[in-house]
C-alpha cells in the first residue's frame, strides 16, 4: 500500500477533528462517491459543524475529483477529508498527474555469466556500444561495473526508445549501485545500509573437542578459530586441551535492517583449562590499531605460539625417553610430534632467522629458526620447505608444510624447542613476558575495555549459578 501523508495548513479546531481513511483503487466506482459523500456530511454533523450548501457542494465536488484523479494509482492511498484538508489534499497531487499515465516499476534482470562483461551482458538486453561506454565512463561508482561477480545479476529498466531508463547491481550486502536517467542524463550512487552492531553472549563446556563445544555454544567454524588464535600465545590447543575445560565470550552480532548478516569481532573472552583461567579483552587505540589484552593491559601477543600448527591431531607428547617405533629402540624424543596430513601448513613459532633449510637422512626436510635470547626451533621431516637459509621470518609465516620425509612412518611435524642449546618441554617451557599496552593509552584502555570485562563476569556469574542449582 502507498501510504501518503498530508498535514492541515491551517491548526484549528476542526484540524484537530479531522478523520483519516484509506481509499482502495475498488472503491473508486461512481455508485460509491455519492455514499462517500454523504458520509463527509454526515461526518460534519457529528462534530457539531454545521457546513453551509456552498460547502457541502464543493465538499461533493473535491471528493469526485479526487476519486478520478486517484484512478492514476495503482494502489490505495490515503487521505484526509476534513473540511480544510480535502483542498490541501488536492492541492498536493502532481499538477500533471492526469496527463500522464501510470508506469508500473517493472525491473528487468539478467545473470553474469562467466568470462562476462558489461558490454556482453549491454548486447544481450538489446543496448548499444556507445551506452556502455555512457555507463562506465559516468563516474567512479560506475567503475565498479568494470569487475563482474558471475552468478550475481543486473537488473535494469528501458524505456520505449530501448534507451537505459535505470539500472541495479548489488556490490555486497550493505552496498548497492543505482543509475537513473534523469532528463536523457545518467546519473549514479551507491546506497550504504547501515550495520547495527549487537552484543551477543556465549559459553561451553569442552566434552571431546573445541569445534564440538563451540558448535553446541551456537558459534561458527570461524568464530571457534577466532578463539583459538586469541589464546594461541597461552594454550596448545592442540595439545593441552583437556575434558571440563569451559569458555565464554562476548562477541558483535551483525545486522541490517532488522536481519542478521553475520557475526563480528569478539569483544571479550574467557578460557578455563586445566582450572586455569586466561582472559582477553579487544581494545581499539587512539592510533585506530586493534588487538587483544590481558584485563590490566598485557598484550595476548607474545613472542612465541605454543603450537607451530593449527588443529591437528598430536600423535607424540615430549619425553626425555621413548622406544622409537622404526629403529626399534629407546631413544630420547626431544619435542612434540604434530600428526597431521600432508600438506599442512606449519608456523614459524617466532621472529627470526632461518640458520638451516635443507635434507638429512634421519631429519627429512627440515628448517631451523634462531630467534632471541638464545632459542632455537627445529621443524623436521616436511614435505617441502618454504624458506631458504638467511631468510627472516615474522611470527606465524608458513614456513614449510607437513611430510613424512626422513625417519617417520607417518606424516607429521617433530616440533623441538632449544634455549642456550638444551632442549625444553615446548608446552611448558617458560616464553618471554608480553608487552604491557604503552603508557599514554593505559588510563584509556581502562576506560574503554572494563565495561566488557565487567558484563563478560557477570554473565559467567548467572551461567555459575544456574549450574549449581541445576539438579
Amino acid at each position: 500500500m502507498i501510504k501518503q501523508d498530508y498535514k492541515p495548513q491551517n491548526n484549528n479546531a476542526l484540524s484537530k477533528r479531522s478523520h483519516t481513511f484509506k481509499i482502495p483503487t475498488w472503491m473508486t466506482h461512481p455508485f460509491l462517491i455519492g455514499g462517500m459523500a454523504v458520509c463527509v456530511l454526515a461526518l460534519a454533523w457529528v462534530l457539531s459543524v454545521e457546513p453551509s450548501e456552498s460547502e457541502s457542494m464543493l465538499v461533493v465536488e473535491q471528493v469526485n475529483q479526487v476519486v478520478e484523479e486517484n484512478k492514476l494509482y495503482s494502489s490505495p492511498i490515503e487521505i484526509d477529508l476534513s473540511l480544510e484538508n480535502s483542498q490541501s489534499f488536492i492541492q498536493a497531487l502532481p499538477e500533471d498527474s492526469a496527463s500522464t499515465p501510470f508506469i508500473e516499476d517493472k525491473w528487468q534482470t539478467e545473470t553474469i555469466k562467466k568470462g562476462d562483461n558489461l558490454s556482453l551482458i549491454f548486447k544481450r538486453i538489446g543496448l548499444t556500444p556507445q551506452q556502455v561506454h555512457q555507463v562506465i565512463s559516468l563516474d567512479e561508482n560506475t567503475q565498479l561495473l568494470k569487475k563482474l561477480i558471475p552468478s550475481k545479476t543486473i537488473a535494469y529498466k528501458l524505456d520505449d526508445n530501448n534507451n537505459l531508463q535505470a539500472l541495479k547491481y548489488i556490490i555486497n550486502i550493505q552496498q548497492t549501485l543505482y543509475i537513473d536517467s534523469q532528463n536523457g542524463e545518467l546519473t549514479s550512487r551507491i546506497d550504504n545500509k547501515a550495520i547495527e552492531y549487537r552484543t551477543a553472549y556465549a559459553y561451553g563446556t569442552i566434552d571431546d573437542s573445541l569445534f564440538t563445544a563451540g558448535k553446541k555454544a551456537g558459534l561458527t567454524d570461524s568464530q571457534v578459530m577466532q578463539l583459538a588464535n586469541i589464546f594461541g600465545w597461552d594454550i596448545d590447543f592442540i595439545l593441552d586441551i583437556r575434558k571440563g575445560d569451559s569458555f565464554s565470550m562476548l562477541y558483535q552480532e551483525e545486522y541490517i535492517e532488522g536481519e542478521k548478516i553475520g557475526n563480528g569481532d569478539i569483544l571479550a573472552a574467557e578460557f578455563v583449562n586445566q582450572g586455569k583461567s586466561f582472559q582477553a579483552v579487544r581494545y581499539i587505540d587512539s592510533r585506530d590499531n586493534n588487538s587483544y589484552y590481558t584485563p590490566d593491559g598485557m598484550s595476548m601477543r607474545k613472542a612465541f605460539l605454543r603450537a607451530p600448527l593449527k588443529f591437528a591431531y598430536i600423535s607424540s607428547n615430549f619425553k626425555p625417553r621413548r622406544f622409537h617405533p622404526i629403529l626399534k629402540k629407546w631413544k630420547a624424543h626431544r619435542g612434540i610430534d604434530y600428526r597431521a596430513p600432508t600438506g599442512t601448513p606449519i608456523r614459524a613459532a617466532g621472529d627470526g632467522r632461518v640458520i638451516a633449510s635443507s635434507y638429512s637422512k634421519y631429519n627429512g626436510k627440515y628448517v631451523f629458526i634462531q630467534h632471541g635470547q638464545g632459542i632455537v626451533t627445529k621443524y623436521l621431516h616436511m614435505s617441502k620447505r618454504a624458506v631458504s637459509n638467511n631468510k627472516r621470518v615474522k611470527q606465524g609465516q608458513v614456513i614449510g608444510y607437513v611430510g613424512a620425509t626422513g625417519l617417520a612412518e607417518a606424516p607429521h611435524l617433530h616440533y623441538e624447542f632449544l634455549v642456550n642449546g638444551v632442549h625444553r618441554n615446548p608446552r611448558t617451557v617458560k616464553l618471554p613476558k608480553a608487552k604491557p599496552i604503552a603508557k599514554d593509552e593505559k588510563d584509556r584502555f581502562l576506560i574503554h575495555t572494563r565495561p566488557w570485562i565487567e558484563q563478560l563476569a557477570s554473565r559467567n556469574q548467572l551461567v555459575n549459578n544456574t549450574q549449581n542449582i541445576a539438579p
